[in-house]
């Protein structure tokens, strides 16, 4: 029976113990570089190397991230982590950029490829398509319900998220942090946009939300539906946490190795209150069993506070200059880690008793003292965050043991032989001929002990079988150096595993050579207005997300209907023009409409260009985080490439509706937004417009970004194809971009 994999995170060495340790089937990491979450602590290429050989050593897999987006001037630099992680034969790699996953099977042809969240993984074109690349497993997005799960046909292997921090936005869809904290969610530096707070406005008028983190999600915890996951079919269970603690890994990935091995065992399991609490005193935003299993809204959402939360210790019934005095409803123990309902907290290095005395720990019902060391005025509510008893327990040497088999041959006048065998390798050692005991004879059970002193090794006998004549002698001594001989051998046999033959192919950078393109402009107008401005002014092309409009004036001009970021492609098209805005769309419909991508595909290197030219797009429009001299490698490369130099930039997707969570109270048959317009404001004064279709929530930048300073630049460097992203722009503000660009071009051209 195939079993589930569990598959924990790591960002240090110390997790990796961790996770090992507590009964991961696989772990996953990165290194200093190209990675979604760099500030991790993440692993040099030394310490890349030891942990492979200690995952192999103990029959784990490892897979390295590489899930970020890579710019042109970047490409040597990271086809050669590729190529070191390829040649040190680590299991597989996670990719998000669809132009490197390409690349990857393309030079490095045996190397396991699984396509990240990060690649908006959510439909069957999609997941099709990634498999025509060669992956071999797709990570789904976490809005996914168990149920769409179950109904994806495509027969890739599928990675779920079970357990761990949830984005707000579908992942690889969000440059909140690279707009606003010019840090790129995309290159794995989020700066946490969606954990600040913000207020909601409906038509200008503040709404009281009861809370100010309205984009902060609760933590997902699967634990309590294991039997309901498993039996979904999915390949592989993911803990979220490369940014949590060695405690925090080594336990949630023991809690859950127990629960899957004891449903496979009985078809049941028991998850008890003791074990939530401890989920929640190691990392709590509230706990939601997300997306997975239909929660939305007030079951999804935390936003009173984006922080950890722990666990409710005690009520605070007096406060004075000097002490904080707590009637406890937990167990508190010198040097835990508590916090106020104010927010504020502290490390308990004294404790007291109701009579004023030390002591190391004070039990539940009881009144505990703690030092006023923060200057705290008044507090209801006290909470634990820090329990340390349990982080004692959890960093209890617990070292994971490979069982192997013991042969020992012994016979007479023969050479003694001690084999060691696992379920790949055979270790044969041979001593020297076996003689008769002249005094005491070796027994059977001397040499069995002898034999199964395995000690610090990371090895157990599960069996132990020894032919041997009667009446010998074996040195003791031997018979230890023997079977330290075959137990240094096995260690590096499986340390040095080889899990693919290395074949690395030699890649054509041949390109044709680029074209002088004319001038083309293309708008995307938000009403019939701007369309009619843009009609005014003859644009090259306009884009538009009003099916009704596209349809209206598509004999009238050279319109694109631009899809939906979120399909299930239930849409079918057929010699239209459309502007599409995910991977499964683009290889769905290229074959028979004209098919321009959109900047949503994160598009920042060749390789992506390459592969949506021949997957039948027209023309491609770089990402907005691609930088100056970026631009200028690329457009030195090739033609029909496409610039937005102006226009408000979608921050984010979300399947959350804020609206209807705070507003129309989740009730399911809402209006709102067809109704309203809604916006949020951050603490800077700076509005967001929000747009909602069908409460899939679109997140709008409060300003747009300007390039047209740097357009003479572009100019020079070959991009032709330029575009305005158009909001609430009247005809003079459009006419006026408009006639900048135009401007540029004929000044070059005199």
């Amino acid at each position: 029976m195939h079993k589930v994999e569990l598959l924990s995170p790591v960002g240090n060495m110390e997790c990796l113990f961790q996770a090992v340790n507590n009964g991961a089937d696989a772990v996953y990491l990165g290194g200093k570089k190209f990675g979604a979450r760099h500030y991790a602590n993440n692993f040099d290429y030394d310490e890349l190397i030891s942990a492979i050989k200690y995952c192999h050593l103990y029959g784990v897999k490892i897979y390295v991230t590489v899930n970020t987006i890579a710019f042109e001037d970047e490409l040597d630099e990271v086809l050669n982590f590729v190529e070191f992680l390829y040649t040190n034969q680590v299991d597989a790699i996670i990719v998000q950029d669809i132009g490197l996953i390409s690349i990857i099977k393309t030079k490095f042809p045996n190397m396991e490829v699984h396509a990240s969240t990060q690649a908006h993984n959510y439909n069957d074109e999609g997941l099709n398509y990634l498999k025509s690349l060669g992956v071999k497993r797709a990570v789904l997005a976490r809005e996914l319900s168990l149920d769409e799960i179950k109904n994806l046909k495509s027969d890739i292997d599928k990675e779920i998220f079970i357990h761990g921090a949830l984005c707000v936005s579908y992942s690889g869809c969000c440059l909140f942090s690279a707009m606003h904290g010019s840090r790129s969610g995309n290159r794995g530096e989020c700066v946490g946009s969606c954990r600040l707070p913000y207020k909601l406005y409906e038509n200008d008028k503040l709404v009281n939300t009861n809370g100010e983190y309205i984009l902060s999600t609760k933590s997902l915890c699967t634990i309590n539906n294991i039997d309901k996951l498993i039996e979904s079919g999915v390949t592989s269970f993911k803990i979220e946490g490369r940014m949590k603690s060695k405690e925090y890994v080594g336990y949630i990935t023991r809690l859950y190795r127990e629960k899957i091995d004891e449903y496979y065992l009985k078809k049941k399991y028991n998850v008890s209150s003791e074990e939530i609490e401890n989920i929640k005193k190691l990392y709590n935003r509230e706990l939601t069993e997300g997306y997975l299993f239909n929660n939305y809204g007030n079951t999804l959402m935390n936003i009173k506070t984006p922080n950890h939360i722990g666990t409710v210790l005690g009520k605070v019934i007096k406060i004075d200059r000097k002490q904080i005095k707590i009637k406890l409803s937990d167990d508190l123990y010198q040097e835990d880690g508590i916090r106020f309902d104010n927010d504020k907290g502290l490390i308990v290095n004294k404790l007291y008793n109701e009579k004023g005395l030390l002591t190391n720990k004070v039990l539940k019902d009881n009144i505990a003292i703690v030092d006023n060391k923060i200057g705290l005025r008044n507090a209801d509510i006290v909470r634990k965050t820090l329990d340390v008893s349990l982080v004692n327990e959890i960093n209890r040497p617990k070292n994971k043991k490979v069982e192997i088999e013991i042969i020992c041959t012994a016979l007479l006048n023969k050479q003694l032989e001690v084999i060691l065998k696992d379920e790949e390798n055979i270790i044969t050692k041979y001593g020297s001929v076996v003689e008769s005991a002249n005094n005491a004879p070796t027994d059977y059970n001397r040499i069995k002990e002898q034999l199964e002193k395995l000690g610090e090794t990371p090895f157990i006998s599960k069996n132990t079988t020894i032919d041997m004549s009667d009446n010998i002698f074996i040195p003791i001594k031997e018979l230890n150096e023997l079977r330290r001989d075959a137990v240094k051998e096995l260690i590096e046999k499986r340390e040095l595993k080889a899990v693919r033959e290395v074949v690395i192919n030699e890649i054509d950078e041949k390109l044709t050579k680029k074209k002088e393109e004319s001038l083309s402009i293309s708008i995307l107008v938000r009403n019939e207005e701007q369309l009619k401005c843009a009609i005014k002014n003859n644009v090259d092309c306009i884009y538009t997300t009003d099916i009704t409009l596209y349809k209206k004036y598509k004999d009238k001009c050279n319109i694109y209907f631009r899809t939906k970021r979120v399909s299930n492609h239930s849409s079918e098209f057929k010699n239209e023009n459309l502007l599409v805005t995910e991977i499964g769309g683009v290889s769905k419909y290229s074959k028979d409409n004209n098919v321009i991508s959109d900047y949503f595909l994160n598009v920042t290197n060749r390789y992506t260009i390459k592969e949506l030219f021949e997957l039948g797009a027209k023309k491609v429009t770089l990402s907005p985080e691609v930088n100056l001299n970026n631009i200028k490698l690329l457009a030195g490369e090739f033609n029909n490439i496409e610039l937005i130099i102006y226009g408000r930039i979608e921050l984010m997707v979300t399947k959350y509706c804020p609206m209807n969570m705070l507003i129309n109270k989740d009730n399911k048959a809402c209006n709102l937004c067809d109704k309203n317009k809604y916006y949020l404001k951050d603490k800077d004064d700076n509005i967001y417009p929000i747009i909602n279709e069908k409460h899939l929530t679109h997140i709008i930048d409060s300003k747009p970004i300007d390039l047209t300073n740097n357009i003479d630049d572009y100019m020079n460097y070959g991009i032709r194809n330029y575009r305005l992203e158009l909001f609430d722009e009247n005809d003079k503000e459009i006419e006026s971009l408009i006639e900048t660009i135009r401007d540029s071009y004929e000044h070059r051209n005199n």
